[in-house]
């Protein structure tokens, strides 16, 4: 009798194992499905792309003529993912918000790459490339990209940076909370190419 007792508790504990992977797996796969996707849709067969990022140094200009590395990498990513953004006379101003509010180089581009495409379908006369205030029929309208980048800049340092959010991750919960799984899947993607 004993004996039954055991293979039942171990038959029990094989199968409960099995089933905690297979949850962990089907949890790892849903998380991580929109960096799949888009990798499979934006795959970088970058050797010159590496070439020319490492030929930089990242927040210095290397010599006379030469450009800050960011700049010519956030100029790479527009021009890969959408050569018609009106980002591209912006980058500078990116750069700058960045580094103004200590975020990351590549996050207004990351984001703004998951929310519309770079621009490419914008709420009209917004100037509102990341989604910002944008929910339901609520619309936040900026005066031109200027304002747009320094006002979503300002937002993401002072409401999410200083409070620790930084990180795709932490950020969504407050950014985009009814679809953090995708967006923050979506815009680690994107980050990552930066890196």
């Amino acid at each position: 009798m004993l004996w039954k007792k055991t293979i039942l508790w171990i038959a029990l504990f094989v199968v409960l194992t099995i089933a905690h992977f297979a949850v962990i797996l089907a949890t790892y796969s849903y998380v991580h499905k929109s960096s799949v996707v888009m990798s499979a849709l934006f795959s970088r067969t970058g050797d010159e792309y590496n070439k020319q990022k490492s030929a930089l140094i990242l927040g210095e200009e290397t010599g006379p003529g030469s450009i800050d590395a960011r700049k010519a990498i956030i100029q790479d990513f527009i021009q890969r993912y959408n050569p018609n953004s009106p980002l591209l006379a912006y980058i500078d101003n990116m750069m700058s918000a960045s580094d103004k509010y200590n975020l990351h180089y590549g996050l207004l581009p990351a984001i703004a790459m998951v929310e519309s495409g770079l621009c490419r379908k914008i709420p009209e006369n917004s100037y509102n490339c990341w989604g910002w205030g944008i929910y339901g029929k609520n619309v936040i309208r900026f005066s031109s990209y200027n304002e747009a980048i320094e006002k979503v800049s300002k937002g993401l340092g002072e409401r999410y940076i200083q409070r620790g959010l930084s990180t795709p991750e932490d950020i969504v919960r407050k950014y985009n909370p009814s679809n953090h799984n995708d967006w923050s899947g979506s815009v680690r993607y994107f980050l990552n190419i930066f890196e």
